[in-house]
């Protein structure tokens, strides 16, 4: 199995888990989407479709600081050409 390099993505989503002043709910989104990065269980194509599910559904949330929302993008945006490296 390949080994995908995530370092930048984990680092933007970690700024946003430790940033207090984004909602707790986009928080737990960019946790929930770094465990499943982690998620050793799951194809490399499925981790990272799953990621960027859960990040897009989040990131209409009417709550979320415009620059979490722009962190969230380029972390989407990251994966997306991840993924179509991997095909």
């Amino acid at each position: 199995m390949e080994i995908v390099e995530f370092e930048p993505v984990m680092r933007i989503l970690d700024e946003i888990i430790n940033d207090r002043t984004v909602p707790k709910n986009i928080r737990a989104a960019a946790e929930e989407s770094k465990a499943n990065l982690n998620n050793n269980g799951d194809t490399w194509e499925l981790r990272i479709s799953t990621a960027i599910h859960i990040l897009d559904e989040i990131t209409n949330d009417p709550n979320m600081p415009l620059y979490a929302r722009t962190k969230i993008w380029s972390v989407v945006s990251a994966l997306e050409q991840k993924r179509r490296e991997l095909s």
